[in-house]
């Protein structure tokens, strides 16, 4: 599948209006303020998808479940495939591939979020050398679009970023880096007063996954501080930019679990993943599903969905 075939679900929503910023980056063009309008969208993350563990025909179920809900786009959470880091270029595009087919049974427009897991090459085990073709954000860059944007729909303002930064000794930190916040900062001064926000972000700004207890991986691999994977580093930055402005939600991944945290005004929403348990069954008790999102006049709602899905090798958490 070439490049034109699998964007052509991720086109942008009726009606937005899309300016290049920095390094790639896409905003939307200022506007005059719109009265906020009425509608669903899906907040589908962590497909995983792979050709092992029946997860094509797992995610195919969730996609065709998701069709069936009327809904006027899908926001992408992230971790589209798995997994791009640790392979070579043949076995990366053959991922990218079954997800842009499988994708299409959506029948939306999808915006997408990089996941860590949609990095190309950064572990050494890859066999793939720093500035080969599609190293890093670039294959991601080609196959799917840009890592950090924002677009509008009928009154209200979506910001996707992009919260995973390659580190120099072949690994990664959750972090929306400077050049990056400098756009955000410029994109919400340009966005209308009043005008609702909703954000996607893959790894978490705002979480109680910290706290979990012994199973928590985070106690288990002793994430060393310098590399933070669960939560963004600085974080505390991007939430008060947010919280300048009427940012309603904002929409996360990442940990394959269900969790709600409100902070100071703004729902910090982590959505249960497509994979649950990378297909191995149940994550921390959250099944294989998505998230339903209702907008209605300037407030906001959600439910999590499930779709049925039975693995082939039980290991629930």
């Amino acid at each position: 599948m070439n490049r034109r075939d699998f964007l052509a679900t991720a086109s942008l929503a009726a009606g937005a209006t899309l300016v290049p910023g920095p390094l790639g980056a896409v905003s939307a063009a200022p506007t005059s303020a719109e009265t906020p309008g009425a509608f669903d969208f899906l907040f589908i993350t962590d497909t995983h998808l792979e050709p092992e563990l029946d997860a094509a025909h797992g995610c195919a179920m969730a996609f065709k479940k998701a069709a069936g809900i009327k809904a006027d786009f899908v926001l992408q959470g992230g971790d589209h495939v798995f997994d791009a880091l640790a392979v070579d270029r043949k076995r990366a595009d053959s991922l990218f591939d079954l997800y842009g087919h499988t994708e299409q049974a959506l029948g939306l427009k999808v915006h997408h979020t990089i996941g860590n897991h949609d990095h190309f090459g950064l572990f050494a085990k890859s066999g793939i050398e720093p500035g080969s073709p599609g190293y890093g954000k670039q294959l991601y860059q080609q196959r799917v679009g840009p890592t950090y944007y924002s677009f509008d729909h009928k009154g209200y303002h979506f910001v996707v970023l992009d919260t995973i930064q390659p580190t120099d000794d072949r690994s990664w930190e959750a972090r929306i880096d400077q050049p990056q916040l400098a756009w955000l900062k410029a994109d919400l001064a340009g966005t209308p007063a009043g005008t609702p926000i909703v954000v996607s972000a893959h790894v978490p700004l705002v979480s109680g996954v910290a706290s979990y207890g012994e199973s928590n991986p985070a106690s288990a691999s002793a994430q060393a501080p310098r590399h933070p994977q669960l939560i963004v580093a600085n974080a505390s930055e991007v939430v008060a930019e947010l919280q300048k402005h009427n940012t309603l939600a904002v929409f996360q991944g990442h940990t394959h679990l269900n969790e709600v945290v409100h902070y100071r005004g703004i729902h910090y929403v982590t959505s249960g993943a497509v994979c649950g348990n990378w297909w191995h069954g149940t994550r921390w008790g959250t099944p294989e599903g998505f998230t339903v999102v209702s907008l209605r006049a300037g407030k906001i709602d959600w439910r999590y969905e499930t779709y049925g899905f039975k693995t082939v090798d039980p290991q629930n958490t």
